[in-house]
């Protein structure tokens, strides 16, 4: 389990979970409420670092919102900063998966000078990922309106634990390269959740304005971009363009992954993490 903190800033208390031993790591997901039991993704740095997993405001513990905007993108990057300030380090890594990724993109395109690298797995620096057809956010997928379905359905509060684990569990088989091997990277012991507030959030407000294209040309954070070549949620190229635009990003592509290289070759993921950390230290 991790150690659950309390981390009280001039921004609000936030809840905060702590594992791992080394140099400072922020980890947080767009719309996850995360718990004790942790993160799979956040999990795979601590061996390298200590890992401070975030509860943004309204997710959890953390700081309930005064007002609907208090849920974007550009509150939720100023409220990093406080618990980074609040936790007395001067500079520490970020590592964010899918839209997690994208608020660490917009995080060192804004406060680079916080940040000593960034790690962004299935990520994109636009709204345009949802715009192909590859993408399962595109209407033409054919999985779109399953994963549609599955991602209202767990937005609930109503569900008992069974039911949820199941929807999460066929939510998520769609985004991998092997489905049939879910039970070998999910185990059960981990149960966040959805925080349906900041996805709405995400969906109505953040999403249709996401655009970073133009401005990660003058971010100088280090960067690991990596992506699954058959991430069917920010597919590959939305990857390839966010190394091609920051001056100091390296792309590490996975032949055998869809949206979690970080379970689906987690050898080959961690050799990468590795050799960026010893390489940007």
């Amino acid at each position: 389990m991790w150690q659950t903190h309390c981390i009280e800033t001039a921004r609000g208390r936030f809840e905060v979970f702590k594992r791992g031993a080394g140099p400072p790591l922020c980890v947080t997901h767009l719309y996850s409420a995360f718990d004790a039991s942790g993160d799979l993704f956040a999990d795979c740095f601590t061996t390298h670092r200590t890992v401070y997993l975030i509860n943004l405001r309204g997710a959890g513990g953390s700081q309930a919102p005064g007002e609907p905007h208090d849920l974007s993108m550009d509150v939720a990057a100023e409220d990093l900063e406080a618990i980074r300030a609040a936790l007395g380090y001067a500079q520490w890594d970020f590592a964010g998966h899918s839209t997690g990724g994208m608020l660490g993109l917009l995080y060192a395109e804004t406060r680079g000078g916080a940040l000593r690298s960034l790690v962004a797995v299935g990520a994109a620096a636009s709204r345009h990922y949802a715009d192909t057809p590859q993408c399962i956010y595109h209407p033409e997928h054919p999985a779109f309106q399953n994963m549609q379905d599955l991602i209202e359905a767990l937005k609930s509060d109503d569900l008992d634990v069974a039911e949820r684990r199941r929807l999460a569990q066929e939510r998520t088989k769609l985004s991998l390269h092997q489905p049939t091997r879910y039970a070998e990277y999910f185990p059960p012991h981990v149960t966040k959740r959805i925080c349906a507030p900041r996805l709405d959030y995400y969906a109505r407000e953040d999403f249709p304005r996401f655009d970073l294209r133009g401005r990660l040309e003058n971010c100088k954070v280090q960067a690991l971009i990596a992506c699954g070549r058959h991430d069917v949620q920010c597919p590959l190229p939305f990857s390839r363009e966010i190394a091609d635009l920051m001056p100091r990003a390296r792309l590490a592509l996975f032949e055998e992954s869809n949206h979690y290289p970080f379970l689906e070759e987690p050898i080959a993921f961690d050799a990468a993490v590795q050799r960026f950390f010893r390489e940007t230290r």
